[in-house]
Parts: structure tokens; sequence; C-alpha cells
């Protein structure tokens, strides 16, 4: 590891409960320091002002929140939606964009992994359980740090790479999840109703989307640990 730790953004979240407030969870700040990052949040700003920001990073993570709205995949907003809020889409969209051009290092966490199938042009489920039928609960009451349903991860990826090849258990706390994969994106993991639990992009050297929250669980999975370190030393240039 580089004894000048690379500098890791953190997009803000965003909710209508306290509108006022841009914040980032505990566990994205712990997981990327534990892996050798500099931890920074990144709030809404100005276009300019933002990119400037960016430049000075060496990889972005696209934190979880709330719902994509629908308009951006091209469908109607349904009642099953969840809560949006287009202060964080401009923001995750606009981050996202900018790094995919400019091949920084991109780990898409939960909300992020649908983020990034729609900036690659793909849609989304606003509601499994309405839409997929006989699908697996993907929204546990147990705590974050245990997993509640296995994930079956897909040879030959980055992903796999990283946490190897055999099932992972893993957390879920999504009600959306990935319908038409997006362009250019590769299957990483699935579960056993064959929803998409990870993607990444063969054309970028680090683009990596999981639908669970690896953060949650960095301390007591090794797994959940290598996905940071792997996204860490990608951000070192390695």
């Amino acid at each position: 590891m580089s004894s000048r730790r690379p500098l890791i953004g953190l997009v803000a979240q965003h909710n209508s409960s306290n509108p006022d407030q841009f914040f980032v969870k505990r566990a994205y700040v712990q997981a990327v320091s534990a892996a050798g990052g500099i931890p920074i949040m990144i709030p809404p700003q100005p276009p300019a002002q933002l990119e400037q920001l960016l430049s000075r990073l060496q990889g972005l993570v696209l934190t979880g929140g709330v719902d994509v709205h629908p308009e951006l995949y091209g469908e109607e907003l349904q009642p099953w939606c969840g809560e949006i809020s287009q202060v964080r889409d401009e923001l995750d969209f606009a981050a996202a964009a900018w790094a995919l051009q400019h091949d920084m290092p991109l780990l898409a966490i939960c909300r992020g992994i649908q983020v990034l199938n729609v900036a690659f042009g793909g849609s989304l489920y606003q509601d499994i359980p309405q839409e997929v039928a006989d699908a697996v609960r993907h929204w546990q009451s147990d705590p974050g740090s245990e997993g509640t349903h296995e994930v079956t991860v897909h040879q030959g990826t980055l992903l796999s790479s990283l946490v190897g090849r055999g099932p992972l258990r893993t957390n879920s706390f999504h009600h959306q999840g990935i319908k038409r994969l997006g362009s250019g994106l590769k299957i990483a993991a699935t579960t056993p109703d064959q929803l998409v639990e990870a993607v990444e992009s063969p054309e970028h050297r680090f683009v990596l989307g999981v639908q669970w929250h690896p953060e949650l669980m960095a301390e007591s999975c090794p797994a959940a640990r290598a996905l940071f370190e792997g996204f860490v030393r990608a951000a070192e240039g390695e």
C-alpha cells in the first residue's frame, strides 16, 4: 500500500425527513478508512465546482439512499415507488458521469448500483415485490452486519477476483433492483431468484456495483473488506 493514502469521495445522502442536511453514514467512512483510503464527503454544488472537487480525488463511492426517479429510465412514477430526491439524483448522475468519463475507480453500493445501471441506459424494478413473482426477501429485519440470502458470484469477473468464486451470504436492504441491464455492463452476481446483485464495466479499470451493503459487514466479513481493499488499491493506481 502506498504511503500516500488516496482520497475517496463519498456521495452525500439526502432525504425529505432532513431536507436541509447532507450526510454520509459512519459505516462508509470506517470501511474506506480501514481499507487505506481517506474519505471525503461530496455534497451537491454547482457543476464546475463539483468537477473541480472530483478532479482531486482518486476514487468515488456511490452510496445508498432513496429511490431513483423512474423518469430517468423512461418510466412513469408508480405508487409503489418509494421516496425520491431530485437533488440526490442530480448529484449522483453528475458524479457518476464524471468518474466514468475519466476512468476513476468507482464502487457503487445499493442505490449506487441502480444509479450505475441507469447511467448505462438500463432500467429498474420500481418495487420487486410488486413486479417479480417468487422473489426472495430483499429487505431484512436483522442487523446489517448479518447476511440474509446467498449471492452467486459469476466466475471470471472483477468481483470474483476480489471475493472468490464461492457463494456469498450478504445483507439486503432494497425494494428496487435492476430490470434491464445497462449497455456495456456485465452481470457479476445474482440471487436465487435470478435478480442482479452485482455488475461491473469491463471497459473501465475498476467500476463495480453491488446491491448489498458491504460497509455494514466490513468488520466481520472478509469478503466485504476485500471489496473495499480492492477498490482502494485501484484508486492507488495498482
